[in-house]
């Protein structure tokens, strides 16, 4: 009986797949491996009006291999949670821009974040390429704090001042390159991400750009409408 439950439930998870694609739904499916898990559960999550919730979870029981299907019309950043039960938050949630297709997750239960490898979303692609050049932003950043904390540069009031200067246009640079890619990406549900998720902040004529910049698809897609109810807001209260 235990064997017939192991074929016939892979064969309604892809009935249930050609189902909702026939009904003219999209389709993500999420498979892959977490190399050396024996135990564990996964949840597959996203963030919905401001909360955390899960779409799917999966109790691995000796195989770390998983698949999640769940319908989806516009990219969205998704999360794979891992509780390991060890009691330890630290590198348990992968982070990726999922898209419909398939997408493939290849990881380690002991480096579960740090060596995820993602493949099949082209908006993850754009994501990583992104991150790339703003880590350099950070790292930067984060040399100019440590300098700023030296006793003897605090007591330098010339150097402190030149300290806070070189922030500045540091982080100056990294809200333009932001609104920069976002403006390049215009055809990428990527560009209206960015503006939503790292750049809020910036001055309204460089959010309202990058909304009037995007292709009509993205534009109807789940970031793209959301930007353009965060700019009604921001006029409003002007």
């Amino acid at each position: 009986m235990e064997s017939m439950k192991k074929i016939i439930f892979p064969i309604l998870i892809t009935l249930m797949v050609l189902a909702c694609s026939k009904a003219g739904e999209s389709v993500m499916t999420v498979s892959g491996s977490v190399k050396g898990l024996k135990k564990g559960v996964l949840y597959l999550q996203k963030v919905s009006d401001s909360s955390l919730f899960t779409v799917d979870s999966l109790e691995i029981k000796g195989d770390g291999s998983f698949v999640f299907s769940t319908p989806l019309e516009s990219p969205e950043i998704f999360y794979l949670y891992l509780n390991k039960k060890d009691n330890n938050d630290i590198n348990d949630r992968i982070t990726f821009f999922g898209e419909p297709g398939n997408i493939n997750i290849q990881t380690t239960w002991n480096a579960f974040e740090a060596k995820a490898v993602i493949s099949g979303s082209e908006t993850q692609k754009k994501l990583e390429e992104y991150r790339a050049v703003m880590s350099r932003f950070d790292a930067k950043n984060l040399e100019l704090m440590q300098a700023s904390a030296d006793p003897k540069i605090q007591e330098d009031t010339e150097a402190m001042d030149s300290l806070q200067a070189v922030n500045d246009n540091n982080i100056r640079r990294s809200y333009l390159y932001a609104v920069n890619y976002a403006l390049n990406n215009k055809n990428s549900d990527i560009a209206p991400y960015i503006a939503l998720a790292e750049i809020a902040d910036a001055n309204i004529i460089y959010l309202d750009s990058i909304y009037h910049s995007l292709s009509p698809e993205v534009a109807k897609g789940t970031y793209g409408k959301a930007l353009g109810s965060y700019l009604e807001g921001l006029r409003e209260n002007q």
